[in-house]
């Protein structure tokens, strides 16, 4: 009888410490079982970070953006503060612009250089966040706010960074931006000649030609001024007039290039 009833104690106290131990595994989960047990070394965090960075980059060297992009997303939520959350930051950024999905890539650009303002990443994250302004930029007959930004993006580089391996490159595309602006306006003017507005296509001419002298249209502008104070302002064939629409190509003004593109003479096209 004495037998039994130890025996029976023994069943609920073990009953008991069963239910114990399965309500702690389920509150506190398996990480705080392996601290209690001298296996929470980090090891285990640090391999899941570091495997899903390796397969991330294996999905962005082949294109893979958009799955790129979910594991370096998971990277910064699971492992915020592991040492590949910081790529993770940077590449996410580089996907979305890949993606020609311009405008959520400079967000992410803006916020790691504001984030890690000391990192050796910064002047190539400045001057993606330049690139990002200069890719979004369309048609000069559209919106231009891409070109003017591009210009103060690539300008805040130059000046924080003045000899990074980007100067070169940032100098020309701000001068491709520059001459996009110019013909814009000059579009403007062609505008107002074919809506017989001359008095403001005479005032916005020379205003371009004071103030940009050596743009590639220039020379157009300088006729087509003549022509309107001459009393001989073009009638017809306006499509002749018009500059490029398009964002001129940057290497046209890479110091290794040899002079600009010349525009030609309305007044000889067939």
């Amino acid at each position: 009888m004495v037998l039994f009833h130890h025996r029976n104690h023994l069943v609920i106290r073990f009953a008991v410490i069963t239910t114990v131990f399965f309500l702690v595994t389920s509150l506190t989960g398996c990480a705080s079982l392996k601290s209690w047990f001298g296996f929470d070394d980090g090891t285990t965090v640090q391999q899941s970070a570091a495997s899903l960075a390796i397969e991330a980059m294996d999905e962005f060297n082949v294109g893979k953006y958009y799955k790129a992009l979910e594991k370096f997303e998971e990277i910064m939520d699971r492992f915020p503060f592991s040492p590949e959350a910081m790529l993770a930051e940077l590449k996410a950024a580089d996907c979305h612009y890949f993606q020609e999905e311009y405008l959520e890539a400079k967000i992410l650009y803006q916020q790691f250089e504001e984030q890690h303002p000391t990192n050796e990443a910064v002047p190539y994250v400045m001057f993606q966040t330049g690139m990002c302004d200069f890719s979004r930029t369309g048609r000069i007959d559209r919106d231009i706010s891409g070109a003017r930004d591009a210009i103060q993006s690539f300008g805040r580089l130059l000046r924080a960074f003045p000899d990074s391996p980007y100067t070169g490159e940032a100098k020309a595309r701000i001068k491709a931006a520059l001459e996009f602006l110019v013909n814009h306006e000059y579009y403007v003017v062609v505008f107002y000649v074919r809506t017989d507005r001359y008095d403001e296509a005479t005032h916005r001419l020379k205003y371009l030609l004071a103030m940009y002298p050596d743009s590639t249209i220039s020379p157009m502008a300088r006729k087509m001024l003549e022509r309107i104070e001459a009393g001989n302002p073009p009638k017809m064939g306006f499509s002749r007039w018009l500059p490029d629409l398009s964002m001129p190509d940057w290497t046209l003004f890479d110091p290794g290039q040899q002079g600009n593109k010349k525009e030609e003479d309305p007044e000889k096209q067939p």
